[in-house]
């Protein structure tokens, strides 16, 4: 029995992420994601009216036509997380198969969220959870495994997929992190059973593969302490004071809100995706506001809220969409004079998130910044850890799994390259049991083999 792994989208550019594995006649696919740099798309854009060939076309979704030449029966539509980059798409590709949906209960509401408010085509797969740690039979050769991981959002899984052929591990997108408040730790010893077992083959991110400067990624529970002494002296402040953050990132939402709490200040999470992430999180119990928080989504909500802080800004707290500068969102809105709350002097801005690394992004922050320290802001920058594996920690991943074979994935070719060299110090070799695919290639597995 054979073993195809197919790369759609996610191995020529960070994000727009998607896989097909086809064992024997049968096919998983995984993650249906967009590619957040095109056309000035962010967390608050709606392609919701958009067709799927405009948006294959300008390289926003993965351009699956490919497996129109899939000689297979799909089985599963599986999703490791709820970032766009991995499920944006859903709506645009997933009637095309006749499969289920398959994610943590979390992803999965996310998904529904997406699939309501979809105009151009009807999804009527049907949606099945899967907990962390749960078993799911695809069907007689095929089962699913969720096993625990850890991310910058709640409920992310490394998607695990046991084959008369040995497991294909598809690790997009985690980071070892054991003082998570929301996730509980990477199930290490899993992992390692695994390894016991035998991975055929390791499908794995490499977002910092090419960062050589921090060999481990950094526990969020040291980014809840860089905010909690940056937010220590402006909570106390006579000032305005505004926390910008991913909205998908829920434990940092978390850690803001404990910091918070027990100020005098009032908490406005402002922005259409911090509703969407925010409430979605609080209604399934993952997050846990405090009475002095609420979560405004529309734009009428959010003018309102901004006018209420305008008049007494020292009595609130708002957090922000905006991160990266994008013109359409909230705090650039802001910095931009478009809302009824304007920068004054003294006033406070925390950016807890870095720059995604692009020319678009890179201007974009840099004009927000110029315009709020402009208008007399302090910033305070980048106070942030990531959410991606570090090199060591790939390192310590590969020693758990001893994979026969890995393929780098969720990079541009400077990341997957990066990824093979170190794959390489572990003594594996590129073109041998080191796979770097572009989008549109497969790699076959015959009887386990390449």
């Amino acid at each position: 029995m054979t073993v195809e792994v197919i790369a759609i989208g996610g191995y020529e550019e960070v994000g727009k992420n998607m896989t097909a594995v086809k064992v024997g006649e049968e096919v998983v696919i995984f993650d249906m994601g967009i590619h957040l740099d095109r056309i000035s798309i962010h967390e608050d854009t709606d392609i919701d009216r958009m067709h799927s060939l405009d948006l294959i076309e300008r390289g926003v979704i993965p351009d699956d036509t490919l497996m129109k030449d899939v000689d297979g029966k799909v089985k599963g539509i599986v999703f490791s997380h709820g970032h766009l980059d991995h499920i944006g798409a859903v709506a645009k590709l997933a009637h095309r198969y006749d499969a289920p949906i398959i994610a943590t209960p979390y992803t999965i509401a996310l998904i529904e969220r997406t699939i309501k408010g979809e105009r151009k085509f009807s999804v009527s797969n049907p949606l099945r959870t899967l907990n962390p740690g749960g078993k799911l039979k695809l069907s007689k050769d095929l089962t699913l495994e969720f096993v625990q991981s850890t991310h910058s959002i709640p409920q992310a899984v490394l998607p695990t997929l046991h084959t008369p052929e040995g497991i294909v591990i598809y690790a997009n997108d985690f980071k070892f992190d054991n003082h998570q408040k929301i996730s509980p730790p990477p199930d290490y010893n899993r992992f390692r059973e695994l390894g016991r077992k035998g991975v055929l083959s390791l499908i794995v991110e490499t977002t910092r593969a090419n960062e050589f400067e921090e060999v481990k990624t950094y526990s969020e529970k040291v980014a809840k302490m860089i905010l909690q002494d940056l937010m220590e002296g402006p909570l106390k402040e006579k000032a305005g004071m505004l926390i910008t953050t991913f909205s998908s990132h829920v434990e940092r939402v978390q850690a803001i809100s404990d910091i918070a709490k027990t100020s005098d200040r009032q908490i406005l999470f402002l922005g259409r995706s911090m509703e969407r992430y925010c409430g979605i999180a609080e209604n399934l119990g993952i997050l846990d506001l405090p009475d002095n928080a609420s979560v405004y989504g529309t734009p009428k909500a959010v003018t309102k809220a901004l006018t209420r802080a305008e008049e007494r800004r020292e009595d609130f707290l708002l957090v922000t969409t905006g991160h990266q500068g994008e013109p359409d969102a909230l705090l650039p809105r802001i910095a931009n004079g478009k809302t009824p709350f304007s920068i004054r002097q003294g006033d406070n801005v925390i950016i807890s998130a870095p720059i995604i690394p692009n020319p678009t992004n890179k201007a974009n922050r840099h004009m927000m910044e110029r315009r709020l320290i402009s208008s007399g802001a302090r910033i305070y920058s980048n106070a942030h850890v990531s959410g991606h594996a570090g090199r060591e920690d790939h390192r310590d991943f590969i020693r758990m799994l001893k994979p026969k074979h890995i393929i780098p994935a969720h990079g541009e070719l400077e990341m997957l390259s990066a990824y093979g060299e170190l794959a390489e110090e572990e003594g594996y070799r590129i073109g041998n049991n080191v796979h770097i695919l572009r989008n549109g290639q497969a790699q076959v597995f015959n009887g386990g083999i390449s």
